[in-house]
C-alpha cells in the first residue's frame, strides 16, 4: 500500500504538465470520459467558431432522421448573404450540396455556410438556434448559451470547456461515421481550394480532428482529437493568444496526456459530468481583444511600424550596393 501511495505522489509530483498562464482547457478520453487533464473547466467563454460543432452535430442529426440527404442542396439566402467573413461569398439564389456545405463548414468554417445549413435544418435562423440550446440542454452543457449557428460576435453566447467536452464526445460517439471529415486538411469549391485552421492535423501525429475557432473577444480556440495506440483523446483549448500559440498549448496538453496516459487513467477518478467545480464557474467570460496582439490596436501599429523600419533598411542597403557597384565600375 505504501509503495502504491508513493507512485501515487511521484505521479502527481512528476506527470504534471509545465504551468500554462491561459485560458480554460481540459483533455479527456472518448471511450471512458475520464479527464486527464482540466483547468477552469467551468469558466465562461466565447466559442467563436467552436459554435459551428452544434450547428454540425444537428445537421448530422437531421440527415440521420431523414430530414434531408448529403446531395440535398443548402441555398443562399439574404440573411446567409449577409453573413461577414470568413465565408464563402455565393451569390443569393446560389446553391451547394449538403455534404459540401457540411466540409465548407469544417474547413473554412464559413459563416454564410453555418446558416444555409441551419435554414436547412431548422426553416429559419431562429428556429435552429432554438434547437441549439434545446440539444445543449439534452447534453448537458448546462453552461452554454446560443444567439447564432457561426459564432460570430455576441457578448451573451458563451460555453465552457466541459461543456466542448461533452459536445466533442457527442459528435464522436453518435456519428462515428463522420468523424472522418474532420481530419480533411483542404475542400476544393470552384477552382478554390481552401485549407483547414487545425495547426495540429499538419504537425501532430495522430491528429484526426475537430475544429477550431477566433474572434477577438475569444482569443484562439480550438478543440482537437488524436489517437494513438487504439486510445482517442480530445483536448480542448481556449483563448490563446496566436494559432502558433493554440496549436503548441493543445500539442502539449495531448502530448503529455497520451505519455502518461496510464497513470492518468488508473488515478483519473472523474469523468466530464463529474469533474468537480474549482470556483471557475463564476468567472468570465473574459474579453481576449487587448490580449491578442492581432486585434489590439497599438499592438498593431508597433508591427507596422516595424514593418515600414524594414522596408526602409532593406531599400537602403539596395541602394548602398548599386552605388558601390557604380563606384568599381568607375575605377
Amino acid at each position: 500500500m505504501r509503495a502504491l501511495t508513493a507512485l501515487f505522489l511521484l505521479f502527481f509530483v512528476c506527470a504534471q504538465p509545465a504551468p500554462v498562464v491561459a485560458g480554460p482547457a481540459m483533455v479527456f478520453d472518448v471511450e471512458s470520459s475520464k479527464v486527464l487533464y482540466a483547468e477552469d473547466p467551468d469558466m465562461l467563454w466565447h466559442p467563436a467558431s467552436l459554435t459551428k460543432l452544434m450547428t454540425v452535430y444537428l445537421t448530422f442529426e437531421a440527415l440521420k432522421a431523414g430530414k434531408f440527404t448529403v446531395d440535398s442542396k443548402v441555398t443562399v439566402s439574404k440573411r446567409a448573404f449577409r453573413q461577414p467573413p470568413s465565408k464563402i461569398g455565393l451569390p443569393i439564389g446560389g446553391q451547394m450540396s449538403v455534404k459540401l456545405a457540411i466540409d465548407v463548414l469544417i474547413i473554412k468554417s464559413a459563416n454564410d455556410v453555418a446558416v444555409m445549413l441551419a435554414e436547412k435544418v431548422a426553416g429559419t435562423e431562429t428556429a435552429f438556434v432554438a434547437m441549439m440550446n434545446k440539444t445543449a440542454k439534452r447534453l448537458g452543457m448546462s453552461n452554454s448559451r446560443y444567439y447564432n449557428p457561426n459564432g460570430l460576435p455576441d457578448a451573451r453566447q458563451v460555453t465552457t470547456a466541459r461543456d466542448l467536452a461533452l459536445l466533442s464526445r457527442a459528435i464522436l460517439k453518435d456519428f462515428p461515421e463522420h468523424a472522418p471529415l474532420f481530419k480533411q486538411l483542404d475542400v476544393k469549391i470552384g477552382k478554390r481550394r481552401l485549407r483547414t485552421h487545425n495547426g495540429l492535423l499538419r504537425t501532430f501525429d495522430g491528429a484526426d480532428g475537430l475544429k477550431t475557432g477566433f474572434i477577438c473577444a475569444s482569443g484562439f480556440n480550438v478543440v482537437a482529437s488524436a489517437t494513438r495506440d487504439g486510445r482517442k483523446l480530445v483536448a480542448v483549448v481556449l483563448g490563446s493568444l496566436s494559432s502558433g500559440k493554440r496549436t503548441r498549448r493543445a500539442s502539449m496538453l495531448l502530448s503529455h496526456s497520451f505519455d502518461t496516459y496510464v497513470w492518468k487513467a488508473l488515478f483519473a477518478s472523474s469523468v466530464i459530468e463529474t469533474l468537480p467545480q474549482d470556483g471557475s464557474e463564476a468567472k468570465g467570460p473574459i474579453n481576449m481583444r487587448n490580449k491578442v496582439p492581432s486585434c489590439n490596436r497599438r499592438a498593431r501599429k508597433v508591427r507596422k511600424k516595424r514593418r515600414v523600419k524594414k522596408k526602409r533598411k532593406s531599400k537602403s542597403k539596395v541602394k548602398s550596393k548599386s552605388k558601390s557597384k557604380t563606384k568599381k565600375k568607375k575605377s
